[in-house]
């Protein structure tokens, strides 16, 4: 569902003194909250119909360094304005904020009035668009998952990082005892994000010590990749007034189990009807899904850049432990990277597992609906399922190992391009670049423990 606000809402809350800030953001690269605070009398006043922000942020990292080589925008340009214009659809209160509201927006060029093209809301906006005209409702679910410490964000940054505290002891992989000893943090989580208008379902432990999962209704494409990133900052905020801190980064410790944002797809019609589903299929697919899956399976290799943007992103497909090694299809079987779920009902979807928790919602549902739409456009057909440990099996496709792989297939890919456009994949193919190029010069404790005496 959208915002739960209305103007009318708004200027009554506004009235009674309940509310006096809004918070209108946009999305930037990396799937954060980017923009500016409100007085609610400006906003209602006219602050409603857009503002305006510096076009660098879609052209930093998440140091916010000014990365050069853009097409975009750089110095060279001066870096000028986007307009940001509310999209008053979102527009919801923030519970866990005290006196305030929010609205996300769409990024537009200064110039045109236009959507701007490597703004991640537009990129999935416009492969939804595709999916309608296509007489399709694209329909998802996002999970999130990530790690609760005892540590403030604080402490964390004054040199605490070596001493990470997890909530917990130990695996919490749906235990209830111990997720009771943190009901003061995901309480309040999921009061907020219901308060918010997000339609939060549940929460629950993960499968390590301090990890949990928050999962929130299907939607549409949008709407998914709305609460997803209204849900990451929520779930922030409301840890770092509890004095915690959360990590949503995809492997926090090779030790540990990395954290995965799994996404549920399926296609229905415009009047609100599966498409999926067949009740004369061994699985209850339909030949539309078939399509779908097979598309999904035969650019899955040049779409994982859009699913796991940073080095880090990688360290989490380890054997054993839950995430995907291989891209290949399978019914209710975690070790594969696309699991179809709900045989033979019509709840019957498709799960990417690839994704991690660090994901940006917007560029991977875009991604993933690229190629499934792709998939029924060509009618390819499905490949035969791969049953048992998908972890052992040699000789079928895997995913890419690094980054620096998955950006050149990202960069080669036909199908990317005519989806999305050459500006567009060549911009996040120059992020990626980036992440390797500095992550290439950095010196890392394993580097400096390993090699300083004995090298």
């Amino acid at each position: 569902m959208p915002g739960n606000l209305t103007m009318e809402d708004l200027k009554a809350l506004v009235a009674k003194g309940e509310i006096d800030t809004v918070m209108v953001a946009g999305v930037d690269m990396q799937g954060r909250l980017v923009g500016k605070r409100f007085h609610a009398a400006f906003f209602m006043d006219g602050g409603h119909v857009e503002t305006h922000c510096c076009n660098y942020l879609l052209a930093v990292d998440m140091e916010m360094t000014t990365v050069q080589g853009y097409k975009a925008t750089g110095w060279e340009a001066g870096y000028g304005d986007y307009v940001l214009r509310p999209d008053m659809a979102t527009l919801r209160t923030v519970p866990w904020l005290p006196g305030t509201a929010l609205v996300l927006g769409d990024l537009l060029d200064h110039h045109t009035l236009q959507d701007v093209p490597v703004s991640p809301r537009a990129i999935l906006k416009r492969q939804v668009e595709r999916a309608r005209a296509m007489g399709f409702e694209p329909m998802m679910a996002t999970e999130l998952e990530f790690y609760i410490f005892e540590n403030s964000y604080e402490g964390l940054r004054d040199g605490g990082l070596r001493d990470l505290k997890p909530i917990s002891a130990y695996n919490e992989d749906y235990h209830l005892f111990q997720t009771t000893k943190e009901e003061g943090l995901m309480r309040a989580v999921r009061n907020g994000l219901y308060g918010a208008g997000i339609p939060v379902e549940n929460t629950k432990g993960e499968a390590d010590a301090g990890q949990h999962e928050v999962n929130y209704r299907y939607s549409d494409a949008l709407d998914t990749a709305d609460n997803h990133v209204i849900v990451k900052q929520a779930v922030k905020e409301i840890a770092w007034t509890k004095g915690k801190s959360v990590t949503f980064m995809a492997k926090y410790h090779h030790d540990k189990a990395g954290s995965s944002s799994h996404v549920h797809q399926s296609l229905w019609t415009k009047d609100g009807k599966p498409t999926f589903a067949d009740p004369d299929d061994a699985h209850g697919m339909s030949a539309t899904m078939k399509h779908f899956i097979a598309g999904q399976l035969a650019h899955a290799q040049e779409i994982t850049a859009c699913l796991a943007p940073y080095v880090n992103s990688y360290k989490r497909f380890t054997i054993g432990m839950f995430a995907p090694t291989k891209a290949v299809w399978s019914a209710d079987n975690r070790t594969a990277g696309f699991r179809v779920c709900g045989e033979n009902t019509k709840a019957v979807r498709v799960e990417c597992r690839i994704p991690g928790s660090d994901v940006n919602p917007y560029l991977a549902c875009a991604a993933l609906l690229a190629a499934g739409l792709a998939g029924i456009q060509q009618k390819l057909e499905l490949e035969p399922e791969m049953r048992g440990d998908m972890y052992t099996t040699k000789g079928i496709r895997e995913i890419p190992r690094n980054l620096r792989d998955a950006a050149a297939l990202l960069k080669g890919s036909s199908m990317l391009r005519a989806a999305f456009g050459d500006d567009v994949v060549d911009h996040y193919h120059h992020a990626a670049q980036w992440e390797l190029s500095e992550t290439d010069r950095v010196v890392t404790d394993f580097e400096l423990n390993r090699l300083l005496e004995r090298a």
